[in-house]
């Protein structure tokens, strides 16, 4: 998304006001620097947000070639870094930022989600330490659950959950992870809560809705859940459910998932027609 009117803009504003400036009208200065800095900031904030990934990570490297010491450049590259799903990069854009003298609480905590991203849980760890326990966002919390899931601490883990859920208007995403920790650990019964929880939030979160079907396959639970599904969804879910059920050994249910799950597709189900073709020849 480019932005050529800006600068030609900006320009001619500052030409205007400098036209009718007298010598020593240091008011006029900082209010046309004031009024560049707020467009500058609102395009970063377009190119960190709603711009084309790779077109924003070229932004923020122009800027940085111009200034490289420039605080909000170098932390608009990391963030566009991770939204091209460049986790590797963004993590040494972010060591950058904390380097910086003017980073924040803020910057180290998405640090150590860029740490997170690329499995370095002990990095993650050390770096959110480092944030003071009066630093309290939504995000914090969140990277904080997942990594006391990642060292088994499930006390710590639902604690931190349950902050995070609380510090968030969206909390469906808080709510999946904590039911697949709950998964991970044979709580089924409290996963399926958790899960059913994310999906009064967010109806149409399909990985709550898969979690579900398999947290719900997990107790022999082989009905799908009266949930907001589409056709193509409700195929997905029975092939899942199926899948569960032959791990379980119910042989028999999990073939009729299987046939459900065909018949139901609105299209041709390679996945579940190769996994019947499997099961009829074992027989």
């Amino acid at each position: 998304m480019r932005h050529p009117v800006l600068a030609p803009i900006c320009a001619a504003l500052a030409l205007s006001v400098a036209a009718c400036q007298k010598p020593g009208d240091t008011d006029v200065d900082r209010a046309v620097q004031d009024v560049l800095a707020s467009d500058e900031n609102s395009l970063n904030d377009i190119m960190m947000t709603v711009a084309d990934p790779d077109e924003a990570i070229r932004y923020f490297r122009r800027l940085l070639d111009e200034d490289p010491d420039k605080l909000a450049a170098r932390r608009g590259l990391a963030q566009s870094l991770i939204r091209a799903r460049r986790p590797t990069e963004a993590v040494a854009a972010w060591a950058e930022v904390v380097r910086h003298p003017e980073a924040g609480n803020a910057d180290r905590v998405n640090y150590a989600d860029a740490l997170i991203r690329v499995g370095d849980w002990g990095k993650a760890e050390a770096e959110l330490d480092r944030v003071p326990p009066t630093f309290e966002t939504y995000q914090r919390y969140r990277l904080e659950a997942m990594v006391a899931d990642s060292n088994r601490e499930w006390a710590k883990a639902d604690s931190f959950y349950e902050t995070a859920a609380g510090l968030t208007t969206k909390p469906a995403g808080v709510y999946n992870n904590w039911g697949y920790s709950k998964l991970t650990r044979g709580d089924y019964r409290g996963a399926e809560r958790l899960f059913v929880d994310a999906l009064t939030y967010d109806p149409k979160l399909f990985t709550a809705k898969n979690n579900l079907v398999l947290a719900r396959g997990a107790q022999r639970k082989y009905d799908l859940p009266v949930i907001e599904m589409t056709q193509t969804e409700r195929a997905q879910l029975y092939h899942t459910l199926a899948l569960t059920a032959i791990k379980q050994g119910d042989v028999a249910i999990g073939k009729g998932l299987l046939e459900e799950a065909i018949e139901t597709h609105p299209q041709h189900f390679e996945a579940a027609v190769q996994a019947l073709r499997a099961l009829e020849a074992r027989g």
